[in-house]
């Protein structure tokens, strides 16, 4: 029979968000571990995770190459590459686990991974154990919530430019941007422009040690810096409205009578 190529899910850097079903899985000893790293100099941000959790891999594991790039030609030569090193192992019955920073289904490598290796052997069955996302970690640590109510809410690579995220600003409560290192100023340009700092959280590397927030204001400071390429933001617009009708309904409400003597 063959193995099973997983996609780990490892929470976006704090090893505590590693969800119950993640850790056993690492905790097998008959695995092989792969994780993805964007260049032979650059350690892979999935591995270091599990390294601070102080878990041991197994006796074999290693990074595969994905390179940061928009070239479709040079990614499917990647994918392929990273397909045919694991599918020895999947073949021989080995299960095979891709260690994913974040959530392995939501803007993960392992998806184009599973798909590649699907291709060239469509015997292989492939899970996803769940995880933690960047922004609802992100929220969590700026201490606001992601969505309330009846809000719309709509996660966007930053890549589309501005002028995409201006488009879906009426009709979204909520704009969680993705991946803003290579737009970050112009994103700056535009909160400042249309007044929408004071609802905006800049998170960056969010639950590693070297996680960075700025809120507010605070994120002018960015302008013309240097952020990872793990870096979002998320953009509030009707936070002013809500805290307005908050002050409405505690301004409408009459106080409580006083408790009065009977003799």
């Amino acid at each position: 029979m063959s193995g099973t190529l997983w996609g780990i899910s490892l929470g976006p850097g704090d090893p505590g968000l590693i969800t119950r079903a993640s850790w056993e899985a690492l905790q097998r000893r008959d695995t092989i571990w792969v994780y993805p790293a964007r260049s032979g100099k650059t350690p892979s941000y999935a591995f270091d995770i599990v390294v601070r959790a102080g878990l041991e891999p197994p006796l074999e594991h290693t990074q595969l190459l994905f390179p940061m790039t928009h070239d479709g030609e040079k990614l499917g030569r990647a994918w392929l590459r990273a397909a045919e090193t694991v599918l020895p192992w999947l073949r021989a019955g080995r299960d095979v686990l891709f260690l994913v920073e974040g959530d392995a289904s939501t803007y993960a490598t392992f998806g184009h991974l599973a798909r590649t290796v699907r291709a060239l052997d469509d015997t292989i069955p492939t899970r996803i154990v769940a995880g933690v996302n960047a922004f609802t970690a992100a929220c969590a640590m700026a201490d606001v919530p992601f969505a309330e109510q009846d809000d719309t809410v709509a996660i966007v690579p930053a890549a589309y430019g501005v002028s995409a995220v201006e488009r879906l600003l009426p009709d979204f409560d909520t704009l969680v941007l993705m991946k803003v290192k290579p737009i970050l100023d112009e994103l700056i340009d535009w909160l400042e422009r249309r007044a929408l700092l004071a609802g905006s959280h800049f998170i960056e590397r969010v639950g590693a040690p070297d996680e960075r927030r700025y809120s507010g204001a605070e994120i002018l400071q960015l302008r013309g810096t240097k952020v990872s390429y793990l870096s979002l933001l998320i953009v509030k617009h009707n936070h002013r409205i809500r805290g307005e009708r908050i002050k409405g309904c505690l301004k409408k409400s009459s106080p409580l009578p006083l408790p009065t003597e009977t003799a």
